[in-house]
């Protein structure tokens, strides 16, 4: 039976990734051709990983805090050590001024996030302060920066921009465009609840489902970050996709936490399941800022560090 269950998360981890590329492939031409404000767009895309807040409110809808919060701190880590790391390993990944503001500007909004799970409870006051906590993070930066903040799909909508500009499709493909991204929203929501669901199948212990989610399912929801980084370092990253992928840590601390401790307050037996993944979350994004800094980018020598680093993590899950 729990092979069953293994290929059911096979199936999910595919369908999530299929949903966030083609969400992210097709979302920046249907809003182009639909006219929507660049303000209205930096609102409601800033930073958005709808494949992280799609599998954390389906665990919360299943009853299943653990793995809610196993999410989130597994997919920032893997942000942290494998997208960074293997987008560097391609080419070295610009970390200018814009991205270090992303990044440290994160960092005490995680800390503050870990003082909220500490205890292992999140209820609903709280979350809406982790959904302030985000707004405040977007409005900080578009203060300092004088422009939207460069996070989540909004890269998309440049590119189409620029496609359009050029004659490379048509207008009348909006529909299409719009199915599509219907299609990745659907996919993603699908493949979200049959990985909740097989985790829930194989362990209805707390602790093993803790450490499930911290490496299979964190890991499944940042994989799409892998391949934006892997394909922008091919194409040769510029700052602004970094600042995204960088800023997708904060994304998760605060929104996809506090949507889903809106819906339902997570709460979890054994607090100090996290007490450890917590920490290490805050030291990934610590370990990629000093890195960073004092070349201004990420060499491959350096992703090849932070790559390595990943193993030593699901290592230490496994110990736990």
């Amino acid at each position: 039976m729990i092979i069953l269950w293994i290929v059911v998360i096979l199936v999910g981890v595919a369908m999530i990734v299929w949903g966030a590329e083609t969400f992210a492939k097709h979302l920046g031409g249907a809003a182009v051709r639909l006219q929507v404000s660049s303000f209205a767009l930096a609102l409601l895309l800033a930073g958005a990983e709808p494949e992280e807040l799609a599998t954390t409110i389906a665990a919360t809808l299943k009853d299943a805090p653990a793995i809610a919060f196993g999410d989130v701190i597994g997919a920032n880590i893997a942000i942290c050590l494998v997208a960074l790391g293997v987008g560097a390993i391609i080419a070295p990944l610009p970390f200018g001024k814009q991205v270090m503001r992303y990044a440290l500007f994160a960092f005490p909004i995680g800390v503050a996030a870990v003082g909220f799970i500490w205890d292992g409870r999140v209820d609903r006051i709280e979350g809406a302060i982790l959904l302030g906590l985000y707004v405040l993070y977007l409005g900080v930066i578009w203060f300092v920066e004088r422009k939207p903040p460069a996070m989540g799909e909004t890269g998309a909508i440049e590119e189409a921009e620029e496609e359009i500009a050029h004659g490379g499709e048509q207008k009348g493909r909006v529909g299409k465009e719009l199915l599509l991204v219907g299609a990745g929203l659907v996919a993603m929501a699908l493949g979200s609840v049959m990985l909740v669901e097989a985790v829930r199948q194989i362990t209805d212990v707390e602790s093993m489902q803790s450490t499930l989610s911290l490496t299979v399912v964190g890991f499944a929801t940042a994989f799409e970050l892998v391949i934006l980084c892997w394909t922008a370092a091919r194409k040769g990253a510029t700052e602004v996709v970094v600042a995204g992928v960088v800023g997708s840590f904060a994304y998760n601390v605060t929104m996809t936490l506090g949507a889903a401790a809106l819906i339902r307050p997570l709460n979890i037996v054994d607090a100090t399941l996290l007490h450890k993944p917590a920490i290490t979350m805050l030291i990934a994004l610590v370990l990629v800022i000093a890195i960073a800094t004092p070349k201004k980018q990420i060499s491959q020598k350096s992703g090849w560090f932070l790559v390595a680093s990943y193993p030593l993590f699901l290592a230490g899950m496994l110990l736990l």
